[in-house]
């Protein structure tokens, strides 16, 4: 005979998303559970790197973090467009810290407070008695969808994942170099390198995390991505800067930009949040720190329901999302209203202007360093 489980609410997906909101849930005195189909600590592929920002909002002892795990301060950038390399931007301090997502994740569960059931996929939900039954043996009073791209939770809610959605698909690598390997890697350990395709369809990267290597490659849509993965790592090894037996066989996943995404974030009794919700930002495709800021939002709101798990009174979540990211639909820009061949014509210009690619590219697409962290 099933054992039912009984919680205030159960998270499903123990991502960053997940792990921020049911930390601050436990804050507030719920009793929360977290449902992942994965064991942890998982294999994730992710560029990974966060901000000052992301730090302070996860409250994360840097010290403490650094005790046997990786953090790497991240002072310069190199940017570039197709094969057109811009001089290294410089800051006078740490802008971000590359992170592994292996261990990140596992660190933020682990914190979180929450009940864990891993190794689990969600399976069913339905409706007893003013409560959800999920997989036929927890019962819940609110099921917060933190899946990622592919999350079971915002499909239940109506979403028709993948189909007529402009999702970025993304191919990459990371693995731990030999001695030899980094001998021959010219990327330094600080210093990140994004190189912009010609078509403006996506950018690709090489980045350094200790003895760690993270190379990788996304774009619109999935046509030819293989190819263009390939092409990518060929050319940085031809140029010296990653070992030239880097390994060949990447790993994909795909998510929404937040303008693009037209999902469902809120129904009674549920809440979407993160990737599932579709937040990575416009021009960089970064959803880190979205994803952790929808976690603490939904949070807030939840803890302030005071158990009223209505759609009516959960709206306020999908108020607080438009009010810190926009709205989904930004409307066309003069650069999107100019031909094909102006577009690129200008984006190869402003590429080699170190103006450009400190205050637009890096500071405001990537870094978003002009938004203040968000405030539990």
């Amino acid at each position: 005979m099933t054992t039912r489980e009984s919680c205030d609410v159960l998270i499903v997906g123990g991502g960053p998303a997940g792990s921020s909101c049911a930390r601050q849930l436990r804050r507030a005195g719920l009793d929360v559970l977290i449902l992942d189909k994965s064991e942890f600590p998982r294999d994730k592929v992710c560029a990974g790197w966060i901000t000052p920002q992301v730090v302070e909002e996860l409250e994360i002892d840097t010290r403490d973090y650094q005790q046997g795990r990786v953090l790497q301060p991240i002072t310069s950038f190199i940017t570039g467009m197709g094969e057109r390399t811009a001089k290294p931007v410089h800051y006078d301090r740490i802008v971000s810290y590359g992170i592994r997502r292996c261990e990140f994740d596992n660190y933020l569960l682990q914190r979180s407070g929450a009940r864990l059931r891993l190794g689990e996929a969600w399976e069913s939900m339905e409706r007893v008695a003013g409560r959800w039954l999920v997989n036929s043996t927890i019962s819940a009073g609110l099921v917060i969808g933190a899946g990622g791209h592919f999350c079971p939770v915002v499909r239940f809610l109506g979403a028709n994942l993948g189909k007529g959605e402009r999702a970025i698909s993304a191919q990459e690598i990371e693995f731990e170099m030999t001695d030899e390997q980094a001998e021959h890697c010219d990327v330094e350990h600080d210093r990140p390198e994004l190189y912009f395709c010609d078509d403006l369809k996506g950018y690709g990267w090489c980045f350094r995390k200790g003895n760690f290597l993270n190379v990788g490659l996304g774009r619109e849509g999935n046509h030819r991505l293989p190819e263009h993965v390939h092409a990518f790592s060929r050319w940085l090894q031809e140029q010296g800067k990653i070992p030239t037996d880097t390994p060949a066989r990447f790993k994909g996943h795909a998510y929404l930009l937040y303008s693009h995404a037209q999902r469902p974030v809120v129904g009674d009794g549920v809440l979407i949040i993160g990737d599932a919700a579709g937040l990575a930002y416009q021009e960089s495709g970064e959803g880190i720190r979205p994803a952790i800021e929808s976690g603490l939002m939904a949070a807030q709101i939840v803890a302030s329901a005071s158990g009223d798990y209505s759609k009516q009174r959960l709206s306020e979540y999908e108020t607080q999302l438009t009010a810190r990211f926009g709205d989904r639909n930004h409307g066309a820009s003069l650069a999107g209203s100019l031909p094909e061949s102006w577009k690129l014509a200008l984006a190869r210009g402003l590429m080699q202007t170190q103006w450009f690619t400190r205050n637009v590219v890096l500071n405001r697409w990537f870094l978003h360093a002009d938004q203040a962290a968000l405030r539990a």
